[in-house]
């Protein structure tokens, strides 16, 4: 027991002499100044880039905003126009301008359907595997087969 008592009687010389001198207690004072006053600009810079992220991306909606209101805008000019109003009464009333006369197709043969279909673009292509690499560059340069 005794040697605690001179343990605690020595530790509190020791704060009361060596660790809380004025000098020492200014420090540490300053110490966690600095502390706080760095934790508080971290925080208020985490922040502002927060909140600058925040203003980009308010920025960005507002253009696709305007962009979207200009094609609207755009787009009603061109409903009103005399053009869109001939083509629709063209298209949907079978109206014509005077001295226009109307032709009447019949519906497309199945021959005409059928006219561009792959097989027979597939048998016009030149086979290059049997042709050496000179004569597919002549062929591919000049259409000379050789």
């Amino acid at each position: 027991m005794s040697g605690m008592k001179a343990r605690a009687r020595k530790t509190k010389y020791w704060l009361k002499h060596d660790l809380l001198v004025f000098d020492n207690v200014v420090l540490i004072i300053a110490f966690i100044f600095c502390l706080l006053w760095t934790w508080g600009s971290i925080s208020s810079m985490s922040r502002n880039w927060s909140l600058a992220q925040e203003l980009m991306n308010r920025q960005r909606e507002r253009a696709l905003l305007e962009l979207e209101v200009e094609t609207l805008e755009l787009e009603n000019e061109y409903y009103l126009s005399t053009e869109y109003q001939e083509l629709a009464a063209r298209k949907y009333q079978h109206k014509m301008l005077a001295g226009e006369t109307m032709v009447y197709l019949p519906p497309n043969s199945e021959q005409a359907k059928h006219k561009h279909d792959t097989d027979q673009i597939a048998t016009t292509v030149i086979n290059t595997e049997e042709m050496s690499n000179f004569a597919q560059w002549m062929a591919f340069l000049f259409g000379i087969k050789i």
